[in-house]
């Protein structure tokens, strides 16, 4: 056991290819664009790079039939397709992404084969789980109860790289950022379910403090819901995952979202200008950048407004795609305006808060993670999401992780060795405990 097929060469991966490299495994990254497979396998005798369209039923499966472990890094709607492949030819399955209802179909079919489909060992979600369940098993093991669970995640500009109006630059797909802020969220407070419409999410937000960084933002993150049983935590009156961003974030995503620039219509924007753009959402025929002010309630000299202006929408540059949806190209601007610039670090937060009933009263318990990206080296989002997954490849092939079927990382075989090297690298969840 000692061959990955790696599919999918994008922005997260290269911690992962050195890891398994420099524990002596044979790696091979099968990506669309071969180049960037290439430039991760450099001339590593054991690394091997290869073009590949994930459409090619047939390459797809001659390359998983050579492995022994497959992890898939491409988009999520690939993976219950590789995942079919690996239970046909029985080889192991670990992926970063959620777990959907096809994934979870595969579970007993993945009994039957005796193969492990390991998903959500990234960062959130991975990290979050594996670091929520040490401390929960902790306090259940000493009979106690979880009262409440709140967490949250951030991947944000390290503070000396914040120095832009929005607090935010790419590491991973700005679509994907975007469309995070999109879906409808749910959660468990005091007992009582709340639902919040996609629409209206980023109305939802509270300032928090984190220590040594100050004030961010927290908004909820998706249902929340399952993972009280996902937990085993049943006992909880609150259940609240959410996500970090800098203060400015949510307000002014509302005001995008409300001009309608997420719009996933398809319309040609040959020849026009950024300006031209955002007219197609704004009635009116004045200045634009009052127009938009008064469509959104606000004066032209609101902190919101200028953040669009600093973003482009109202100047005579040229949209930079000529077909799409009007949400692309938000995603494209904001790719262009809010790079990181050579040297600059990112960040990683983790937080989870937790209220739990022990036999020497209320305790609140906190595990705490920051990491910074190296500059001009790997991000702390290329470190927390890859680095999870190689270390549990390893785990695999070394016949530590046995149990066939559809995981998470919530099981101690699981998250324990996995949280143990992690902190040998220097990813490290610090827990604090005191009365309530």
């Amino acid at each position: 056991m000692d061959k990955v097929l790696l599919l999918g060469a994008g922005l997260v991966t290269r911690p992962l290819v050195n890891y398994l490299l420099e524990k002596g495994y044979k790696v091979t990254i099968a990506s669309r664009t071969v180049s960037k497979a290439e430039s991760l396998v450099g001339d590593h005798k054991r690394g091997k790079a290869l073009g590949l369209n994930v459409k090619d039923d047939a390459g797809l499966e001659s390359l998983v039939e050579t492995a022994d472990v497959v992890i898939s890094l491409l988009p999520y709607t690939y993976h219950v397709k590789v995942a079919k492949l690996c239970i046909k030819h029985k080889k192991h399955f670990v992926s970063t992404s959620y777990v959907g209802d096809e994934m979870n179909a595969l579970d007993e079919p993945a009994r039957k084969a005796g193969v492990v489909l390991l998903n959500e060992i990234g960062l959130d979600p991975g990290i979050d789980h594996m670091s929520a369940m040490r401390i929960i098993d902790d306090v259940h093991q000493k009979g106690g109860k979880i009262l409440a669970f709140r967490s949250y995640c951030g991947g944000l500009p390290a503070p000396e790289a914040n120095d832009n109006p929005f607090g935010y630059k790419f590491s991973w797909s700005p679509i994907g950022v975007i469309l995070a802020g999109t879906n409808d969220a749910r959660y468990k407070e005091d007992g009582k379910i709340v639902e919040i419409d996609g629409a209206e999410l980023f109305d939802h937000f509270e300032i928090l403090q984190v220590e040594s960084l100050g004030e961010f933002e927290g908004y909820p993150n998706r249902d929340s819901v399952p993972y009280i049983d996902i937990y085993s935590i049943p006992e909880t009156r609150t259940m609240f995952r959410g996500t970090y961003r800098y203060v400015g974030w949510c307000e002014t995503l509302k005001a995008i979202a409300d001009l309608g620039l997420l719009d996933k219509k398809e319309r040609d924007f040959s020849g026009m200008t950024l300006a031209d753009y955002t007219r197609i959402f704004i009635p009116g025929d004045g200045d634009i950048r009052a127009d938009t002010a008064g469509k959104l309630g606000l004066e032209p000299g609101d902190e919101i407004i200028a953040r669009l202006e600093w973003l482009g929408l109202f100047s005579d540059e040229q949209v930079p795609i000529e077909r799409g949806s009007a949400l692309e190209v938000l995603a494209e601007v904001m790719k262009a305006k809010m790079p990181y610039k050579s040297g600059e670090r990112d960040m990683i937060i983790l937080v989870h808060d937790f209220i739990a009933e022990v036999a020497e009263g209320k305790k609140h318990i906190t595990s705490t993670l920051i990491d910074y990206g190296i500059p001009d080296g790997d991000s702390a989002m290329a470190r927390t999401v890859s680095l999870p997954a190689a270390i549990a490849t390893r785990l695999i092939l070394e016949g530590v992780i046995t149990e066939p079927g559809v995981h998470i990382p919530v099981k101690p075989e699981i998250y324990e060795p996995v949280l143990a090297e992690l902190e040998g690298l220097r990813i490290v969840c610090e827990e604090r405990e005191e009365d309530v």
